[in-house]
């Protein structure tokens, strides 16, 4: 009979989530993992098998936790304008949170580090096309109820909402002023045409 376990593995990836989130996936050394997650080497590499598979495991517990958050509060509201503006609340609500690292961990994974790992470049890829296309169907709905101007390029507006937050999390560590923020994003929708002055 295999040894039982001895540590609680959702806690644990909780625990290295947040680690990574802060630090970075080089910059997090496998012995702070071991202490932050409580464990010892043998039944890391038993049941987890490296520092590799840890951190996909990390990045979908932050997906389903966090970035799903993010989503609900997006697809939540009803309309589309409504939507793109609390996702952004959410977003700056969460960076304001100071238990919270003023990064995404999706974000910080756009580095060589972790993208010349095959499987963790072809998890993060998949899970920023689901994001975009989440913005794209809830602006092609828009359109469809009248919400939004047919004519809207909803492809390339969901693109620049996305690359316009990628560059968000990048910045936000030196960015303080939450107002100059929100006139940015502001700005962003009224040239996309999703402000509520258009129609």
């Amino acid at each position: 009979m295999g040894r039982k376990i001895e540590f609680d593995y959702d806690k644990a990836i909780e625990k290295a989530t947040h680690l990574f989130w802060q630090h970075g996936y080089s910059n997090t050394s496998l012995r702070e993992l071991l202490k932050a997650m409580r464990i010892g080497e043998g039944s890391f590499y038993n049941r987890i098998k490296s520092k590799k598979n840890l951190y996909l495991e990390c990045l979908k517990h932050y997906n389903d936790t966090v970035s799903r958050r993010r989503l609900n509060t997006l697809l939540s509201q009803p309309t589309a304008k409504e939507g793109i503006r609390a996702f952004f609340k959410t977003v700056l609500d969460e960076l304001d949170n100071p238990r919270t690292p003023r990064i995404c961990l999706m974000a910080g994974s756009l580095s060589s580090d972790v993208l010349n790992a095959r499987d963790l470049k072809q998890y993060i890829v998949a899970e920023m096309e689901m994001f975009v296309g989440c913005f794209t169907q809830r602006l092609e709905a828009a359109k469809i109820t009248g919400e939004l101007p047919e004519d809207l390029d909803t492809d390339t507006a969901a693109q620049m909402l996305f690359t316009y937050l990628q560059g968000l999390f990048r910045t936000i560590r030196v960015l303080h002023d939450r107002a100059q923020v929100e006139r940015q994003i502001e700005t962003l929708l009224t040239g996309l045409r999703l402000s509520f002055d258009h129609t």
